[in-house]
């Protein structure tokens, strides 16, 4: 029989998100544009650090199947009769660093600790410090600028 117990261990429930994207004002008062404007240029570096780490998993992805396909290339040169040169690849290309010493999941892992995880902790700093958290802000009131109030589709915010 089925224990409807739920396990802790094994058994997860994703949290529900706070809707801080509803937040009317975004803004703390006191808090100047020259601020605001270097924290949009901060999360703007953030976002182009998550398009990097996209391209440099793509790298590992792609890395990685070549390493597979060259594998199922050498097992075709071997049934084709050519083991001298399926021996040769085995022997220098299969399993091969694509960097010194590292296979490109080390590369990603390297980046994630040394460069990746350091930005990012430091975005969220300066956005406690500053705007007590809050994020978007810059972007938040360049919508505010550029909509058409009262117009269909250009609404500040989503009826919560």
């Amino acid at each position: 029989m089925n224990d409807p117990t739920p396990d802790p261990t094994t058994d997860w429930t994703p949290a529900e998100p706070a809707p801080t994207w509803l937040d009317a004002d975004r803004r703390p008062d006191g808090v100047s544009d020259e601020t605001v404007d270097a924290l949009g240029t901060l999360s703007e570096a953030c976002e182009w650090l998550e398009r990097a780490r996209g391209h440099l998993y793509a790298f590992h992805q792609m890395s990685g199947r070549v390493d597979l396909l060259l594998g199922e290339a050498v097992d075709g040169l071997r049934e084709a009769g050519h083991d001298a040169l399926a021996d040769s690849a085995e022997a220098h290309l299969i399993g091969r660093n694509v960097l010194d010493g590292r296979w490109s999941f080390q590369i990603v892992e390297e980046y994630d600790a040394t460069y990746w995880a350091a930005l990012r902790d430091f975005h969220a700093h300066a956005k406690n410090v500053l705007v007590a958290g809050a994020d978007h802000v810059f972007e938040s009131e360049m919508k505010d600028d550029r909509r058409t109030a009262g117009s269909e589709h250009h609404e500040r915010r989503p009826e919560p």
